[in-house]
């Protein structure tokens, strides 16, 4: 084997790779959606009420997004909304962003919230919703 095949032979391997990692997380993100999805099929009757969701910014201030819901950390850097989607609630603000608002785009949902967040804070999708249950 030369090595303009070992090479070829590399890039193969690593585009695999790359493919099923996304695979992985296409299918775990499929996974917390249906959690979600659940949660809110009974939230109104079994979760506490929502609440207007906040953006902070990463350098500080903050910018009120239009959205309600439920944060899922503690840090109230992720939430879940009453639109069914997934939120990153920290972003780059300027002054306009905190005076006007700021909407979060959603992202697609994690099956452990906070893994490689860098807080040390992590918790399981079905966990981070049972805690906004009514006992």
């Amino acid at each position: 084997m030369d090595e303009q095949d070992w090479a070829q032979g590399r890039r193969e391997a690593a585009a695999e790779h790359a493919r099923r990692l996304v695979a992985r997380k296409d299918a775990e993100a499929e996974r917390a959606q249906a959690m979600i999805d659940a949660f809110l099929a009974t939230a109104e009757r079994d979760a506490v009420p929502p609440e207007p969701l906040v953006v902070r910014g990463r350098k500080g201030g903050q910018a009120k997004s239009g959205l309600m819901g439920w944060y899922l950390k503690t840090d109230r850097s992720v939430a879940v909304a009453t639109d069914g989607h997934f939120y990153v609630m920290t972003a780059d603000l300027g002054l306009v962003e905190r005076m006007r608002g700021y909407r979060p785009k959603p992202v697609q949902p994690p099956l452990i919230v906070g893994e490689g967040g860098g807080d040390g804070e992590t918790i399981d999708m079905d966990a981070a919703l049972a805690r906004h249950l009514r006992h």
